[in-house]
């Protein structure tokens, strides 16, 4: 929440003039003083990517950005009535998505309705009104389960990491969340298939060009091949159609994707049938079935006509290009994308963010406040929730181990202020044994010892 300035550009020059724009400021030696921080920036959209906008606004100082679209919404009979702009009316606004180059940005950036970046353009330029603005994400709240969607790729690095972990969370979540996994492969038929129908890339594509990966070592000679990830992607959507919706959270689905990782993921095994055959018995998947999947569908072979299509991967496909994803691992929860850093912890809040109160799977309300979140996660108790410290070790445990060291301690000072009492009483017994005292009469046959307790006072005479 902070005051929102006009740019009254598109922002697209990367030396931003920050003594531009509205409401106006005080103009100091000629010049209007620039925005002073922290700020919300607004800039029109339009003649470069939403991520050069954004990028150039962080390097101004902004705290967040919006982008005041330019066109109207079709359905917006509101924002037509009172626009006579050139520029012709949307069906859906466009999806602010990374363009893979925004790892440098870390602040908010949304997109505004035209008619409401108008009304606020009005304020700030024609009233030179100050305002402040909020902005803030939540995701659509569902009532007692979340839906999320996984895109994943079987050679990805990050993909792997995330998911060894997230097999956990996941099967704690069971019942309270619609997990569907998607693979991540792309349409060679622009670019890959000629007017003959004949594969212009190699190995990077089965079905003669038509559906194509990247080659996972950068090396087309030798390793793995594209083709090979789109053998393994076809494999894994027919091991979730017959082994995914229908058992509990997807847990065969997840066994077999950390037993590939354990055992097969290497270039040398990655395609080898007995690895893979081992990995089905070992998680209860029949191969048969599997096979007959991936054959029924379409296969991954060239095909007589080099027309032969997969139903099955050109499902994935369609849904790749709805959604807009260019980059894996990637989320979406409750068909919201999940923007910024992947991370078990990160996906663990958003989903857990998507319930009503009172609704969320219970690990969600043992881990949210967790100070050990991993660990919480991974092994569904809060150690330092359930023992009220942060390493893991109870109160009443401490407690009792202070109290006993101090008990052990005490006990050793009073043994040795007892024994050293002692020996000084040795000590003056001895000292008062040397010397007889002199005080005559009838104290002379008074002992050493028994003059000491007596109480009498003897002097040395040289």
């Amino acid at each position: 929440m902070q005051p929102l300035y006009y740019a009254d550009s598109t922002l697209c020059d990367a030396n931003v003039d920050k003594g531009k724009g509205f409401p106006k400021r005080a103009i100091v030696n000629g010049h209007m003083e620039p925005w002073p921080s922290p700020f919300i920036l607004m800039m029109d959209r339009g003649e470069c990517s939403f991520v050069q906008k954004v990028r150039n606004a962080q390097h101004a100082g902004a705290a967040g950005v919006i982008i005041a679209d330019n066109a109207c919404l079709c359905s917006d009979e509101e924002c037509l009535s009172v626009t006579d702009s050139a520029i012709p009316c949307e069906d859906s606004e466009p999806m602010m998505s990374d363009d893979g180059s925004g790892g440098d940005i870390d602040i908010p950036a949304f997109l505004m309705f035209k008619h409401d970046a108008d009304a606020i353009k009005h304020e700030v330029i024609e009233n030179n009104q100050m305002i402040q603005v909020e902005m803030a994400w939540s995701l659509p709240r569902a009532e007692d389960h979340v839906d999320y969607e996984v895109w994943t790729s079987p050679s990805d690095i990050i993909s792997k990491n995330f998911l060894k972990t997230w097999r956990s969370v996941a099967s704690r979540m069971s019942g309270k969340t619609n997990f569907t996994p998607h693979q991540y492969i792309f349409s060679g038929v622009e670019k890959c298939v000629d007017e003959k129908g004949t594969n212009l890339c190699g190995n990077l594509c089965t079905n003669n060009g038509r559906y194509c990966s990247l080659d996972p070592d950068g090396d087309t000679n030798v390793g793995l091949s594209g083709a090979d990830v789109v053998v393994e992607s076809l494999r894994r959507i027919c091991i979730w159609v017959h082994y995914g919706s229908s058992v509990k959270e997807g847990e065969t689905y997840w066994d077999y994707i950390t037993g590939f990782m354990e055992k097969c993921d290497s270039p040398e095994l990655f395609s080898q049938q007995s690895c893979l055959d081992k990995v089905f018995k070992n998680v209860g998947i029949d191969v048969n079935i599997i096979e007959s999947c991936m054959r029924d569908s379409g296969g991954t072979g060239a095909g007589s006509t080099g027309k032969n299509n997969n139903i099955l991967l050109d499902k994935e496909i369609a849904e790749l290009e709805e959604t807009s994803i260019i980059m894996v691992p990637s989320i979406f929860v409750n068909s919201i994308f999940l923007r910024g850093s992947l991370t078990v912890v990160n996906v663990f809040h958003a989903i857990c963010a998507g319930f009503l109160e009172g609704n969320a799977p219970k690990i969600c309300d043992i881990c949210s406040d967790c100070s050990e979140k991993i660990a919480c996660i991974e092994d569904g108790v809060c150690a330092s929730e359930s023992s009220g410290s942060s390493g893991g070790v109870s109160k009443r445990f401490f407690g009792f181990t202070l109290l006993l060291l101090c008990l052990i301690f005490g006990a050793i000072a009073f043994v040795h202020w007892k024994k050293t009492r002692e020996e000084m009483r040795d000590q003056v017994r001895t000292i008062l044994a040397d010397y007889m005292p002199l005080t005559g009469g009838e104290d002379e046959d008074q002992s050493p010892m028994d003059f000491a307790r007596s109480g009498g006072s003897a002097s040395l005479i040289e």
